[in-house]
């Protein structure tokens, strides 16, 4: 099979629409979104109250800025490549509230249909990440925050991912029960049904098919691509 030559920017841009489609498909699941979604869905709940046209989109990259100052204050130092992860932030929220107007007018109530659309929107969003891992572009903060502290402190990056990730996910609950103040309102027995303030069983089938599909779609995406770069002098600008 012929692979696709050049296409490590194509590659970027898949990655942004993937993971924005598959994380809008699961939000309207409304089973629990992915751990690394639920801060920005559970406060933009909380806070379309005082601010009713703050969309998901831009709390998203209002929390990743928040990251980044946080990454930059504890690791003492700045770079300008930062930026561009921030810029990347800005793109993936503005592309996600795309999808989440498009998608706005779907409305499905049986139960095992919405389970089929957030595992369709998991395989999309896997996909969609394994599409950012197979190029030199910029990744978000969420990525950046923890290859950074994985390199200034010399710790373990699979470790430090997987604590990076159930801590946005105590983050999230911790927000859903301090905003809302309604946990007792909530029927937990129909966990399997809907969704705490974005927040559920979806939430945690997500973490655990994650990794594997994210694996298996990088070995799909070597078959299909070449992610060599379309411009190189770009290529060793951001790789310095």
């Amino acid at each position: 099979m012929k692979r696709i030559n050049k296409s490590s920017e194509l590659l970027w841009l898949f990655g942004i629409i993937f993971v924005a489609l598959g994380v809008s498909l699961c939000s309207k699941a409304n089973l629990g979104v992915s751990m690394i979604a639920a801060p920005a869905f559970v406060v933009q709940e909380a806070a379309v109250k005082l601010l009713p046209n703050l969309s998901v989109g831009v709390t998203e990259y209002i929390i990743q800025g928040l990251i980044l100052i946080i990454l930059c204050t504890v690791i003492r130092k700045f770079n300008w490549i930062y930026l561009l992860a921030f810029a990347v932030a800005v793109i993936y929220g503005y592309t996600l509230d795309l999808f989440m107007w498009l998608l706005s007018d779907i409305n499905i109530t049986q139960t095992y249909v919405r389970w089929i659309m957030l595992i369709i929107g998991d395989l999309i969003t896997g996909f969609g990440v394994a599409c950012f891992f197979n190029t030199y572009m910029p990744l978000q903060v969420y990525e950046l925050f923890v290859a950074e502290i994985s390199s200034v402190f010399r710790k373990n990056i699979s470790k430090l991912k997987s604590i990076f990730d159930i801590s946005l996910l105590a983050i999230s609950v911790i927000l859903a029960f301090t905003l809302f103040f309604d946990a007792g309102s909530f029927d937990w027995s129909k966990i399997y049904m809907c969704s705490f303030h974005s927040i559920g069983l979806g939430t945690i089938v997500t973490t655990i098919i994650n990794s594997p599909i994210i694996a298996i779609s990088s070995k799909l995406i070597d078959r299909i691509f070449n992610n060599t770069a379309l411009f190189p002098k770009m290529e060793k600008i951001l790789k310095r």
